[in-house]
């Protein structure tokens, strides 16, 4: 058993200790190749910002659609709710001309869509609170108002499910293409050094701990080797003395015969 454990040992030793040398100096270089990144100083890129093209904050009499009328609650005269918005509708000058309002159903089932015009719709703005009124939605109204008709079809969530999987491909790919131009411009010079720095500290110190250890399995290595290949030492044998035969035993003398007495006459 003993000797089998040393020969698998001295197997896994060769081409391990051949390896490793040059494991350890790939695996040195790429530590240091991760740490410049990380290091590596940002410096800000400059961009021109095209005028009248972006806004970057919201002006005096603007608001936003989802904050003011989508989603909004609608009123009637008596202000209970009968619907909510739940979209706009806009002219070839892509201004607001209507809303699309959901009316009747419970929880979006059996829920009937009607469009109001944009100018029949009191929206106020107190205090933060927003409250949109329309005055002419009673019951009977809503009830007798046919469906909004569309010139085209809703998008299924088939389509939009694939829109936004683009969308997060092409936005992921512009980021990622970015991500990679700036590191690769910016961590240049510095991967240039980290590599210097990492071989100055393989030169000295790692290949020399890796010669000691070589030179050290070697001999462990090399006693082995003796100790398989001696000869297995041999036991003289006790020596059995012979075995004594058992003595023979006496002859008894023989025996004296009587004399027979002489016949009476």
């Amino acid at each position: 058993m003993v000797n089998a454990r040393l020969r698998a040992r001295m197997r896994r030793g060769g081409p391990v200790n051949r390896t490793k040398e040059s494991s350890m100096h790939r695996g040195v270089l790429a530590l240091a190749a991760v740490a410049a990144l990380w290091t590596a100083p940002a410096f800000a890129q400059t961009a021109t910002v095209p005028q009248d093209v972006f806004l970057t904050s919201q002006g005096d009499g603007q608001y936003l659609a989802k904050d003011l009328i989508l989603g909004a609650k609608v009123h009637n005269a008596e202000g209970a709710i009968v619907g909510d918005i739940e979209d706009l509708i806009l002219n070839a000058d892509n201004q607001i001309q209507g809303v699309i309002m959901g009316v009747g159903g419970f929880a979006g089932w059996g829920e009937k869509r009607v469009g109001v015009a944009l100018s029949a719709l009191q929206i106020k703005n107190e205090n933060g609170v927003v409250t949109v009124t329309l005055p002419q939605a009673t019951k009977e109204t809503l009830e007798a108002l046919a469906t909004f008709e569309r010139k085209q079809p809703a998008k299924s969530l088939l389509d939009r499910a694939i829109e936004k999987a683009k969308e997060l491909s092409d936005k992921g790919s512009v980021t990622a293409k970015d991500a990679y131009d700036k590191a690769k411009e910016e961590a240049g010079p510095a991967l240039e050094k980290a590599s210097e720095a990492a071989k100055k500290t393989y030169e000295e110190s790692v290949k020399p701990a890796l010669e000691k250890a070589g030179e050290a399995t070697k001999n462990a290595y090399d006693a082995a080797k003796e100790t398989l290949q001696a000869p297995p030492a041999t036991d003289t044998p006790a020596t059995t003395p012979p075995a004594t035969e058992p003595a023979a035993p006496a002859t008894p003398p023989a025996e004296t015969p009587k004399e027979t007495p002489p016949a009476s006459p």
